[in-house]
């Protein structure tokens, strides 16, 4: 069974919680590279663009729009759980398979050590590395800039150790959530990214406050006024030229202003009944199918049942 989340060149945290989550959840040797069993967990990697081959087991992923939805009814799909009721719905699947985002399971894992504690941090979405001045932008601001392509034991740790997490990253939000940090939702530039935040937040009955933030470059203004990504070579080129610099200058303080007034900001977390609620159907969840592969595996541990057995 293959381990299957998003990668790109540009690392993310938030994918990458999939390396750190499911290898401290399941046995050594659960997952290989044998690609007739794909196991399909923490992101919005709902595609259509999976092998009709493979078996696609879903883990805790959602739908993100980034595809056409899958048809999850060819008999080639095993659903233990979706992330949130939208992801349900377009998929044509009882609510029932609904919990959360997979990231709940941290609260099932052993964590590293919180950060030296810090009144707020902002983690920008991992593709405002490139259009955005964020590091410099927290600087003014007198908040902790936190990488989201860092390693996720560093991203983790910041968390913990923050009063407040100001975040674009929407697995910035999933994690604060998982972990009691509060949170305070920055609207993503890239409309397409928005759809997801709103999924996750019903699956724990959280009323989504997204906030707008003042753009740091002017890439990124016209990445927010485009609705696009701003990864356009005319946007780029314009915003280092020697005629971006005072437009850059003025907006990256204007951005600074904006983060603070982001901080005074009543921030989100959902219940605490929710989330616990939520982890202990999602570590069921996996537990079910771990037994379900030892069995078809013939691993079955002396002594254990398959789900539903007396």
């Amino acid at each position: 069974m293959k381990l299957t989340y998003f990668q790109c060149k540009i690392l993310n945290f938030g994918d990458d919680l999939n390396a750190y989550v499911w290898p401290r959840l399941l046995e050594e040797g659960f997952f290989d590279e044998d690609e007739r069993e794909l196991f399909i967990g923490i992101g919005s990697i709902l595609y259509d663009s999976y092998p009709r081959e493979a078996l696609k087991i879903v883990v805790g992923s959602g739908y993100g729009g980034y595809t056409g939805p899958p048809n999850v009814h060819d008999g080639s799909w095993e659903l233990a759980f979706v992330r949130g009721p939208r992801t349900a719905d377009i998929l044509k699947i009882p609510r029932e398979k609904v919990i959360t985002d997979g990231a709940v399971l941290l609260r099932a894992v052993e964590l590293p050590q919180p950060a030296p504690e810090t009144p707020v941090i902002f983690i920008p979405h991992f593709q405002s590395l490139d259009r955005g001045n964020w590091q410099e932008t927290c600087a003014l601001a007198g908040i902790r800039f936190v990488d989201p392509s860092s390693n996720v034991e560093t991203v983790l740790s910041e968390i913990q150790g923050a009063r407040l997490v100001i975040t674009e990253s929407m697995h910035g939000a999933i994690v604060a959530d998982a972990l009691r940090t509060p949170w305070v939702a920055v609207t993503p530039i890239a409309k397409i990214h928005r759809f997801k935040w709103t999924d996750w937040a019903e699956s724990l009955e959280i009323p989504l406050r997204a906030h707008a933030l003042f753009p740091s470059t002017t890439r990124e203004a016209w990445s927010a006024l485009s609705g696009g990504q701003g990864a356009g070579r005319r946007s780029r080129s314009f915003d280092r030229s020697v005629v971006a610099r005072p437009f850059n200058l003025a907006l990256k303080h204007a951005a600074a202003r904006s983060l603070q007034r982001l901080a005074e900001q009543e921030p989100q977390l959902s219940a605490d009944t929710t989330i616990a609620r939520a982890t202990e159907r999602a570590v069921a969840a996996v537990e079910a199918v771990r037994l379900r592969h030892l069995k078809s595996e013939n691993l079955m541990p002396d002594g254990a049942h398959s789900p539903g057995a007396a």
